[in-house]
Formats: C-alpha cells, structure tokens, sequence
C-alpha cells in the first residue's frame, strides 16, 4: 500500500447512493410467550398483534419491576426498495438493537446479532429492487444475572435503522484519525496527519486491486488529499488498508472553545469507478499521556464534567433528536467540557459532542466482568465489544481515550481471564486506534498493591465512592477523608499513568441534616468537598461526576445509604432528577465546572493575574522585590564601609 499526499483521481461520473433512513411505518407484536419462532412469524404465519410503533423505540417505556428480566418482541417494515443500479448491492444497518437480534427480508434470514450496544450491518440478500419488501426484526431482551449491569434492561430498537449501499468492493468501517504533534506545553507550531483505516471487502467476481482516497477540507476551505492502493483481492478476500496524509498547511486544531471540524471524503475506486463514498467530520487534536500527565493539544489538562446515561422518561434510551440538543445544552449549562457513559454513545450525540467542544470518554460496556472472562470464547466475545466500540467512536474528535472495561477485579494479576483480557484489550484498541490513550477505569479500594495489568495502560480512570460506600473488609472506603491520601498512593504507584477521578457521587431524594446521607444537603456537601480535593490535587487531569441525570436502575438497587428509605427503581446520583428538576448540588457542581480552566497553565496565567494585575504580573512584582532586597542589601553593605573607614581615621589606623 502506498500513502501519499497526492491529488486524488478526478470525480467519476457514477456515484453511489445515499443511505435510506428506514424511519416511518414500524409496527410491533410483542411476544412474551415466545411463541413467534414456532408459528413462524417472520414468513406471515401466526396472528400476532400487530401495532403501529416508533423506531428507535423501546417495548415499554415504564421502568416496571417485573419487567426487568426482558421479553420478545417482534419488529415489522414494509417498504419500496430503491431501483436497482447495476451490480450495487444493499445492507441493513442497525445502530443498536438490545439485547439481541434475528433479521429477515422476504422470509429469508440475514443473520443474528448479540451486542446490544454496538451497531452491525447485514447484508440484504434478496432484496426486491424498486419492489415492495418486508423486514422483520425479532429482538429478545431477555438476561441472567450476568453480565452484570446497572442500568435498566430495556428491549428494542432503540437507535436507527439505514438501508446502506454495498458495492461490489466496499471499505468496511472507515475511520480517519487524527494524528498531530505538539510541543510540550503548546507553545510553538503544531503539525499534523491524518490515519486513513478500514478493511477491504471484495464481494464480486474476479480479481481487483481497489483504491482508497482521501479529500480533507478545512474549516478555511483549504484541501489535503492523498490516496492508496491495495494488494490484488480475490472475490470473497478482506484486506486491511490503512495510510497517511500529511496536513496542508497550519493545522486548525479541534478543543474546547475551539471545536474545528474538517470534512472528510473517503473515496473506495476500482480504476475510475467510485464504488463506495464515506463522509465524516473529523477534528484535528493531539491526546497524550507525557510524563504521568494528559495532555490535549500538548497541554495538561484539568477536565470538569457529569456522566450520562441515555435514559429519559417515556422513551428510556430510544432518544429523538431533541432529546440529543436537551442533553447537550444540560451539558453546556453546568459548565462540562468531558463527559462518559458506560457504553457507546448514540452517532447523532457524538457529532453533537464534536460540534459543541466536549471531550468523551470513551467506554466499552465490559462492567464487573470477571465470571464472563475465563474462558478464551468468553474473552473473545467482550473484545468484540470493544472492537466494535472503538470502530465506531475513533473518528470523533471529541473522543480523548477507548477504555476497555470498568470495574473488573481491584488484583487483575491474580485472576488469570481478566489479567488475560486487559492485556488483550490494550493491545487490540492500540491497533485499531494509535492516536489516542488506552484507558481502563477501576474500582477504587485501598490496601492493594499496584498491579501490573493496570500499569501497561496509559491512562487510569479512578471510581471513587470513598465517604459514600462502606467498600470491603480491610480495604474501607467510609471515610471522605481518606480520598485524598489514596489519589496521592495512586500516583505513586503508577507514576507513568495519567490519573482522571471519573465517577464520584451520592444518592439525595429528600429534604434532611447535612450529616443524614441521601439528603440533598449531603449531596451539596460530598460534591464540594470531592472537587476541593480535586483542585488539591494537581496530578489529576479531571473529574466527571456520576451523573448528570438520574435514570432507570435494576430492581434490587440500594443506592448506598444503608437507611431504611423507600426505593423507586431510579439511580439518584444524579444533579437532575429523572424528571427534570435541579437539585442543589447542580449549583456546586456548576460553580466550580465554570471556575476550573481547562488548560493548567491557564489556570496559573489566571492566578498570576489575579494577584498580580497583569499576564505577567507574579513576575514583574518579582522582579520589582528582587531590586528592592539588592538595593537594601547594597546600602547595608556601604553603610557598613563608610562606617569601619571612619571608625580607623579616628583611631588612626591605615584604611586600605
């Protein structure tokens, strides 16, 4: 393969089209008895009730207890395929659908899908071009006690349905990552490249050897192109092609305050055939971890920021795009530059993210995972997870680190499948991704010894509930003040990794004493006194409170007070109420948000212009008390002279 910076081919006179948003005319059977594979619903057998619905949607968008352990539901489409074009072919692609899938068009099953948290495409095969076709879709939300998770178990389709194009020789999952240097500190010119990455499909006959271009426009209009060819591909073969094309020009660098967004146009060629077209917007910004610190854009960072779930009343995580601007602006009000879910975000949020100037942490949802990664099948399927989640989040420029899991083991190197998996994971996401820190976020007990597993990674995200839960026999979390001493021992003892707090929270739903937990003065207070140690803890790059807003948890939730107050079935971390409502602590949370500047050495500018007047006031009055103390020092000094010289005239001694 050949990078370049070279002028792509010119502009074939056949495009591909556009993907088809499959939006309007969804109906839903709800099948709780499973009785739909039997009376082979999916060929129009049975007399299942069918009803109009919504998609992305869920089957029941009221959290009810019994609810919980998941159900069947049937999903049904019938729509006008496009006119045929030639040997263009089609896919179904589905951004989400929880918990797993079974698909089929005109009767015939496409295929099966298992992550409910990572988009997949099937190919249509039997598609009736510029004919009426019927899709349908049975989703089982149905789960065990494993794997484990927090939230509420919702079922549907709960993010969009496309039907995409799919050429005879398309590029699969076409990412176009950011690799730029800067100079540490930020000062001085930055430059910049673009990572071209994807995996070649050849689905027709004959040998063909396929190109990839590249057109990257600017936010000032100015263009970069480059290209690359592959090896020869037989029909049926997968090829990895990745490049590089240096920037033109001064790069125009993507952060917060300063969210520049290029265009991207990912062009897949057989000779002067444009076979497939992959638009993105993409950002041109530098992640790091140098000298135990993160830096974005070659400056240490101090993030402030709140967690999400996506979650809102009536329509759990099937949101519309004005649920997307509503979390987006909730956001922006408390003064968040970085936020994090437990998994993959939704593609319409993350674009918004990258507009707006957030940053992301990024997350497979690998939670409490351990019992499900001892065997080598059980491993393989949690880093398909986290393939998928890096795949589809690495071209955002709001996304700052993949992190592969959360809260496994506190000792991964004496737990053979997890120790196993982390090494794994890290080394999967550093492929699939080189220009960002690989990241795992950890469960936070004292009394443990630094673990090696923890250490290989760049960057280590703290879970701290210290104040809140009780933690473990010997390993206590129940005192606040032992946050403090506990970040400092995790420096020691991964002096290499950079440090980020990113959950820390407490529970309030009633009106009580500072001192009664679960009191939203408790809440004021526990926030206050985390971010004070933060900003007492220079070596962190950040804190991201968990959450923003309350949402939909398991049934058997406790939420950590330990009092015999009633449950509601809801995460009440949050700073909004799940519906709606500010809670104090939103204030406190905000106050210090707007107050931390991003940069660190904005932050000492800042305080030097405080105290001292000016940018360089600390300096200048500086240097003014330096002449002071000389001048002082110079007179004591001649004083001193003039005296012994008198003092020998009187006495008649030689003065030399």
């Amino acid at each position: 393969m050949l990078a370049g910076g070279s002028t792509a081919p010119a502009a074939a006179q056949d495009v591909p089209p556009a993907p088809v948003a499959l939006t309007a005319g969804w109906q839903l059977a709800q099948d709780p008895s499973d009785r739909g594979m039997r009376e082979r619903w999916q060929t129009g057998g049975g007399a299942p009730a069918w009803r109009p619905a919504t998609v992305p949607g869920v089957f029941d968008a009221r959290p009810v207890e019994e609810d919980f352990p998941g159900t069947v539901g049937w999903y049904r489409l019938e729509f006008t395929a496009p006119p045929a074009a030639g040997d263009l072919r089609w896919g179904l692609r589905f951004e989400q659908v929880r918990r797993s899938s079974r698909v089929w068009l005109n009767g015939r099953l496409l295929g099966r899908n298992t992550d409910p948290y990572v988009p997949f495409t099937l190919p249509a095969a039997g598609l009736l071009p510029g004919r009426r076709n019927t899709l349908v879709v049975r989703a089982d939300s149905r789960k065990g006690a494993e794997p484990r998770e927090g939230w509420w178990n919702w079922g549907g389709i709960t993010r969009p349905v496309w039907l995409v194009p799919r050429a005879t020789i398309g590029l699969d999952d076409p990412g176009v990552l950011s690799d730029v240097t800067c100079p540490e500190g930020g000062g001085g010119p930055c430059s910049a490249k673009v990572i071209v990455d994807g995996t070649l499909e050849h689905r027709g006959s004959g040998d063909a050897r396929p190109a990839v271009t590249v057109r990257l426009t600017a936010p000032d209009g100015s263009v970069t192109t480059g290209s690359a060819t592959s090896r020869i591909l037989r029909p049926g073969e997968r090829a990895r092609i990745r490049f590089t094309v240096p920037v033109q020009g001064t790069p125009q660098l993507w952060q917060p305050g300063a969210p520049n967004l290029y265009r991207a146009r990912i062009e897949t060629r057989l000779g002067n055939r444009v076979l497939q077209v992959d638009e993105r917007r993409t950002g041109l910004r530098s992640v790091k971890v140098r000298n135990g610190m993160l830096e974005l854009n070659g400056r240490a960072v101090d993030m402030r920021g709140a967690s999400i779930q996506e979650d809102l009343v009536g329509r759990g995580p099937a949101l519309s795009d004005a649920d997307l601007e509503l979390v987006v602006a909730e956001l922006k009000e408390v003064g968040a530059n970085v936020t994090r879910a437990h998994y993959l975000l939704n593609e319409r949020l993350l674009e918004r993210l990258d507009e707006e100037g957030i940053l992301v942490w990024n997350q497979a949802p690998i939670y409490h995972r351990d019992k499900r990664l001892v065997t080598p099948e059980q491993r393989a399927d949690a880093l398909r997870t986290v393939r998928g989640t890096v795949l589809a989040a690495r071209s955002h420029p709001s996304v700052i680190t993949h992190s592969v899991a959360n809260e496994l083991s506190a000792t991964p190197d004496s737990v053979p499948g997890t120790r196993s998996f982390l090494r794994s994971a890290r080394g999967l996401v550093h492929d699939l991704d080189p220009t960002l820190p690989v990241s795992v976020d950890l469960l936070s007990y004292p009394g443990f010894p630094a673990q090696k597993a923890f250490a290989s990674y760049d960057l280590l995200g703290v879970n701290s509930y210290f104040g809140w839960y009780r933690g473990k026999k010997k390993h206590s979390t129940a005192r606040l003040a032992d946050l403090e001493p506990y970040l400092a021992s995790m420096r020691r003892k991964y002096p290499d990794s950079a440090l980020v707090l990113t959950e820390f929270g407490a529970e309030s739903t009633f009106v009580g004493p500072r001192g009664t937990k679960e009191t939203y003065a408790f809440q004021n207070d526990y926030v206050g006194q985390v971010l004070d140690i933060v900003d007492r803890s220079p070596f962190l790059g950040g804190a991201i409170y968990w959450t923003l807003r309350e949402f939909a948890v398991k049934p058997d939730w406790d939420g950590g007070a330990k009092r015999q107050v009633p449950r509601d079935g809801i995460h009440n971390k949050g700073l909004i109420t799940y519906g709606g409502i500010r809670k104090p602590a939103w204030q406190v949370a905000q106050t210090n948000f707007r107050a931390t500047t991003l940069f660190r050495e904005d932050a000492l500018t800042a305080s030097a212009q405080s105290q001292g007047g000016g940018g360089t006031g600390l300096l200048a009055w500086g240097v003014v008390l330096a002449i002071l103390v000389l001048l002082a020092l110079d007179a004591w000094m001649l004083r001193g002279i003039l005296g012994a010289r008198r003092r020998r005239w009187l006495t008649g001694q030689s003065v030399r």
